[in-house]
Protein backbone atom coordinates (compact mmCIF):
# COMPACT_ATOMS: atom_id res chain seq x y z
CA UNK A 1 0.00 0.00 0.00
CA UNK A 2 3.28 2.26 0.48
CA UNK A 3 3.30 2.52 -3.74
CA UNK A 4 -0.35 2.93 -4.00
CA UNK A 5 -0.29 5.76 -1.58
CA UNK A 6 3.20 7.70 -2.66
CA UNK A 7 1.33 7.36 -6.31
CA UNK A 8 -2.44 7.52 -6.15
CA UNK A 9 -2.09 11.02 -4.68
CA UNK A 10 -0.05 12.90 -7.65
CA UNK A 11 -2.51 10.68 -9.98
CA UNK A 12 -6.01 11.70 -8.19
CA UNK A 13 -4.85 15.52 -8.02
CA UNK A 14 -4.22 14.96 -12.36
CA UNK A 15 -7.76 13.82 -12.55
CA UNK A 16 -9.82 15.93 -10.79
CA UNK A 17 -8.58 19.09 -11.64
CA UNK A 18 -8.64 17.25 -15.50
CA UNK A 19 -12.42 15.98 -14.60
CA UNK A 20 -13.50 19.20 -13.36
CA UNK A 21 -12.11 21.25 -16.17
CA UNK A 22 -12.21 19.60 -19.05
CA UNK A 23 -14.89 17.21 -18.87
CA UNK A 24 -17.29 19.12 -16.64
CA UNK A 25 -17.23 22.80 -16.89
CA UNK A 26 -18.34 22.83 -20.85
CA UNK A 27 -20.88 20.37 -20.04
CA UNK A 28 -22.03 22.99 -16.96
CA UNK A 29 -22.17 25.80 -19.50
CA UNK A 30 -24.10 23.67 -22.12
CA UNK A 31 -27.12 22.58 -19.47
CA UNK A 32 -27.06 26.20 -17.28
CA UNK A 33 -24.84 28.90 -18.91
CA UNK A 34 -22.73 31.33 -16.92
CA UNK A 35 -24.59 30.78 -13.45
CA UNK A 36 -22.92 27.54 -13.58
CA UNK A 37 -19.56 28.90 -13.21
CA UNK A 38 -20.81 31.04 -9.96
CA UNK A 39 -22.34 27.53 -7.91
CA UNK A 40 -18.72 25.84 -8.87
CA UNK A 41 -17.09 29.18 -6.95
CA UNK A 42 -19.38 28.62 -4.29
CA UNK A 43 -18.94 24.91 -3.79
CA UNK A 44 -15.17 25.73 -3.96
CA UNK A 45 -14.88 28.30 -1.36
CA UNK A 46 -18.00 26.29 1.02
CA UNK A 47 -15.59 23.17 0.91
CA UNK A 48 -12.65 25.48 2.39
CA UNK A 49 -15.05 26.86 4.76
CA UNK A 50 -16.44 23.72 5.56
CA UNK A 51 -12.81 22.00 5.97
CA UNK A 52 -11.72 24.74 7.96
CA UNK A 53 -14.66 25.43 10.62
CA UNK A 54 -14.95 21.46 10.91
CA UNK A 55 -11.49 20.64 11.74
CA UNK A 56 -10.62 19.71 8.32
CA UNK A 57 -12.25 17.14 6.51
CA UNK A 58 -8.66 14.72 6.12
CA UNK A 59 -5.85 15.86 8.28
CA UNK A 60 -6.42 15.74 12.10
CA UNK A 61 -5.29 13.75 14.91
CA UNK A 62 -7.07 10.87 16.63
CA UNK A 63 -9.33 12.71 19.24
CA UNK A 64 -13.33 11.60 19.50
CA UNK A 65 -14.94 14.91 17.49
CA UNK A 66 -12.31 14.81 15.01
CA UNK A 67 -13.00 11.28 14.11
CA UNK A 68 -16.48 11.95 13.89
CA UNK A 69 -15.82 14.60 11.53
CA UNK A 70 -14.01 12.47 9.32
CA UNK A 71 -16.54 10.28 9.18
CA UNK A 72 -19.56 12.61 8.77
CA UNK A 73 -17.32 14.49 6.17
CA UNK A 74 -16.02 11.37 4.31
CA UNK A 75 -19.87 10.40 4.22
CA UNK A 76 -20.80 13.78 2.75
CA UNK A 77 -18.24 13.79 0.06
CA UNK A 78 -19.17 10.30 -0.96
CA UNK A 79 -22.87 11.28 -1.23
CA UNK A 80 -21.57 14.55 -3.35
CA UNK A 81 -19.86 11.52 -5.39
CA UNK A 82 -22.68 9.92 -5.99
CA UNK A 83 -25.01 12.97 -7.46
CA UNK A 84 -21.84 13.70 -9.35
CA UNK A 85 -21.65 10.68 -11.52
CA UNK A 86 -25.40 10.45 -11.87
CA UNK A 87 -25.31 13.61 -13.09
CA UNK A 88 -22.76 13.34 -15.70
CA UNK A 89 -24.60 10.17 -16.78
CA UNK A 90 -28.12 11.67 -17.09
CA UNK A 91 -26.25 15.09 -19.60
CA UNK A 92 -23.83 12.26 -21.07
CA UNK A 93 -23.19 8.66 -20.41
CA UNK A 94 -19.85 8.62 -21.14
CA UNK A 95 -18.99 11.79 -18.96
CA UNK A 96 -20.77 9.68 -16.49
CA UNK A 97 -18.45 6.81 -16.72
CA UNK A 98 -15.81 9.34 -16.92
CA UNK A 99 -17.09 10.72 -13.30
CA UNK A 100 -17.17 7.12 -12.03
CA UNK A 101 -13.64 6.02 -12.62
CA UNK A 102 -12.36 9.54 -11.67
CA UNK A 103 -14.52 9.16 -7.90
CA UNK A 104 -13.24 5.68 -7.35
CA UNK A 105 -9.61 6.95 -8.08
CA UNK A 106 -9.56 9.95 -5.59
CA UNK A 107 -11.42 7.61 -3.17
CA UNK A 108 -8.30 5.10 -2.89
CA UNK A 109 -6.00 8.08 -0.98
CA UNK A 110 -8.91 9.20 0.94
CA UNK A 111 -9.37 5.72 2.42
CA UNK A 112 -6.18 5.08 3.19
CA UNK A 113 -5.76 8.15 4.96
CA UNK A 114 -9.26 8.09 6.79
CA UNK A 115 -7.84 4.31 7.64
CA UNK A 116 -4.56 5.28 9.44
CA UNK A 117 -6.58 8.17 11.26
CA UNK A 118 -9.14 5.90 12.94
CA UNK A 119 -6.55 3.35 13.44
CA UNK A 120 -4.82 5.59 15.46
CA UNK A 121 -8.11 6.49 17.23
CA UNK A 122 -7.69 2.84 18.45
CA UNK A 123 -10.70 1.90 16.32
CA UNK A 124 -10.60 -1.96 15.74
CA UNK A 125 -9.74 -3.05 12.11
CA UNK A 126 -13.54 -4.61 11.63
CA UNK A 127 -15.45 -1.24 12.89
CA UNK A 128 -13.41 0.84 10.22
CA UNK A 129 -14.16 -1.58 7.65
CA UNK A 130 -17.93 -1.77 8.84
CA UNK A 131 -18.15 2.30 8.86
CA UNK A 132 -16.30 2.90 5.96
CA UNK A 133 -18.61 0.65 3.63
CA UNK A 134 -21.56 2.27 5.27
CA UNK A 135 -20.26 5.84 4.16
CA UNK A 136 -19.40 4.08 0.64
CA UNK A 137 -23.18 3.20 0.62
CA UNK A 138 -24.11 6.98 0.34
CA UNK A 139 -22.16 7.20 -2.83
CA UNK A 140 -25.12 4.76 -4.11
CA UNK A 141 -27.78 7.01 -2.29
CA UNK A 142 -26.65 10.25 -4.14
CA UNK A 143 -26.63 8.61 -7.53
CA UNK A 144 -30.17 6.98 -6.95
CA UNK A 145 -31.22 9.80 -5.63
CA UNK A 146 -30.49 11.67 -8.47
CA UNK A 147 -30.75 8.94 -11.21
CA UNK A 148 -34.74 8.48 -10.18
CA UNK A 149 -35.97 11.61 -9.25
CA UNK A 150 -35.94 13.24 -12.47
CA UNK A 151 -34.56 17.00 -12.29
CA UNK A 152 -34.97 18.56 -14.76
CA UNK A 153 -31.84 20.17 -17.33
CA UNK A 154 -31.22 23.24 -15.14
CA UNK A 155 -31.28 21.32 -11.72
CA UNK A 156 -28.69 18.68 -13.53
CA UNK A 157 -26.42 21.35 -14.58
CA UNK A 158 -26.33 23.05 -10.98
CA UNK A 159 -25.48 19.25 -9.23
CA UNK A 160 -22.45 18.90 -11.97
CA UNK A 161 -21.63 22.28 -10.75
CA UNK A 162 -21.44 21.17 -7.25
CA UNK A 163 -19.47 18.26 -8.08
CA UNK A 164 -17.01 19.81 -10.46
CA UNK A 165 -16.47 23.03 -7.35
CA UNK A 166 -15.78 20.00 -5.45
CA UNK A 167 -13.39 18.17 -7.43
CA UNK A 168 -11.49 21.16 -7.98
CA UNK A 169 -11.14 21.77 -4.29
CA UNK A 170 -10.21 18.47 -3.58
CA UNK A 171 -7.53 18.51 -6.16
CA UNK A 172 -5.79 21.81 -5.84
CA UNK A 173 -6.31 21.83 -1.55
CA UNK A 174 -6.12 17.81 -0.57
CA UNK A 175 -4.28 16.31 -3.28
CA UNK A 176 -1.70 18.32 -5.00
CA UNK A 177 0.18 20.42 -1.52
CA UNK A 178 0.56 16.20 -0.76
CA UNK A 179 1.70 15.33 -4.45
CA UNK A 180 5.33 14.45 -3.74
CA UNK A 181 5.53 13.04 0.36
CA UNK A 182 7.17 10.39 -0.36
CA UNK A 183 8.62 10.54 -3.42
CA UNK A 184 10.56 12.29 -5.59
CA UNK A 185 9.22 15.92 -7.18
CA UNK A 186 10.04 14.31 -10.44
CA UNK A 187 7.84 11.20 -10.05
CA UNK A 188 5.27 13.33 -8.40
CA UNK A 189 4.67 15.64 -11.68
CA UNK A 190 5.46 12.74 -13.92
CA UNK A 191 2.28 10.51 -12.35
CA UNK A 192 0.37 14.02 -11.84
CA UNK A 193 0.89 14.78 -15.40
CA UNK A 194 -0.21 10.58 -16.44
CA UNK A 195 -3.44 11.35 -14.77
CA UNK A 196 -4.55 14.22 -16.03
CA UNK A 197 -3.38 13.00 -19.49
CA UNK A 198 -5.09 9.65 -19.48
CA UNK A 199 -8.51 11.80 -18.62
CA UNK A 200 -7.79 14.09 -21.15
CA UNK A 201 -8.01 11.67 -23.50
CA UNK A 202 -11.04 9.52 -22.10
CA UNK A 203 -12.70 12.71 -22.54
CA UNK A 204 -11.85 13.56 -26.03
CA UNK A 205 -13.39 10.11 -26.87
CA UNK A 206 -16.34 10.49 -25.28
CA UNK A 207 -18.46 11.86 -27.40
CA UNK A 208 -20.52 14.72 -26.29
CA UNK A 209 -24.33 15.97 -25.59
CA UNK A 210 -24.39 18.50 -28.29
Amino acid sequence: SGVLTKYSVPFAAGVLVTVALIGLLPEIAHEVGEQGFLIVLITFFGAYLFEQFACGLHHHDGDSSSVFLVVVGDTIHNFIDGVAIAAAYLVNPGLGLVTAVSTLLHEIPHEIGDFGILLRARWRKRKILVVNLVSSLFTVVGALMVYFMNFSEVIVGNLLAVAAGMFLYLGASDFLPHANEGTSKKKSVLVLLFGALIMYGALSIVPHSR
